[in-house]
């Protein structure tokens, strides 16, 4: 009998990733929001939504809801938030 062992792991192809720069101010600014579809995400972006137009004066807020909490971003809802300034994606429970 024979044991074959593979291995899973995959050498990087491509050039590395980098972070966007970030934004001077986020005065004027648009900022999407990715919410995950658990329980307590629209109701902390409500809270976080509050704080970026008072205290920080965002322009706008796009919200976006996943389907599901397991599943990547549609492509389609990405391209809806295209036009933002800076994109929060978060989780809650």
């Amino acid at each position: 009998m024979t044991l074959r062992v593979l291995d899973p792991t995959q050498s990087a192809h491509g050039e590395a990733l980098r972070l966007a720069p970030p934004l001077a101010s986020l005065e004027g600014a648009v900022v999407g929001m990715i919410d995950n579809a658990k329980i307590g995400t629209e109701r902390l972006f409500d809270f976080v939504e509050e704080i970026l137009k008072k205290e920080y004066r965002v322009r706008e807020c796009i919200r976006r809801r996943k389907p599901d909490a397991s599943r990547p971003v549609p492509g389609p809802m990405l391209m809806e938030l295209r036009g933002a300034d800076a994109i929060l994606a978060a989780t809650g429970d």
